[in-house]
């Protein structure tokens, strides 16, 4: 018998390097890691579903005596969004969000999938 995804909700506290932690109820939905060879930095991100449906993206670098751990909750609703870094939230319409996204990628237009890809996405991995 196969757990559902509510069911691996598990309570989460991130410490984070602007004094606070993020806590939340949730799972880990994806995570990747790598390596930068010329600066020497480890780069670990993560991506968690909350069980209220928000999104927290958490990012660690460290290389040598330099560390960093920052993590960010995203609430969207409807055509707005919230990010959230534990001390600061921040309002912003979607499309600000994707255009800033696409800009810092490098991507054109068509290589972000629309809010209606995403919420589809979102909705077929339970979250």
């Amino acid at each position: 018998m196969n757990d559902s995804p509510e069911q691996l909700m598990e309570e989460i506290v991130l410490q984070l390097d602007n004094g606070t932690s993020l806590e939340f109820k949730g799972r880990l939905f994806s995570e990747a890691s790598w390596y930068d060879e010329d600066s020497g930095v480890l780069t670990h991100q993560k991506l968690f579903v909350t069980d209220s449906h928000e999104q927290v993206y958490s990012v660690v670098t460290g290389g040598g005596n330099n560390r960093s751990r920052r993590a960010y909750k995203i609430r969207v609703q409807g055509e707005a969004c919230t990010i959230f870094d534990g001390r600061t939230s921040m309002n912003l319409p979607f499309e600000l969000l994707m255009m800033a996204v696409r800009s810092l990628c490098g991507l054109d237009e068509g290589a972000i999938p629309s809010l209606e890809t995403v919420e589809e996405t979102l909705r077929a991995a339970n979250c």
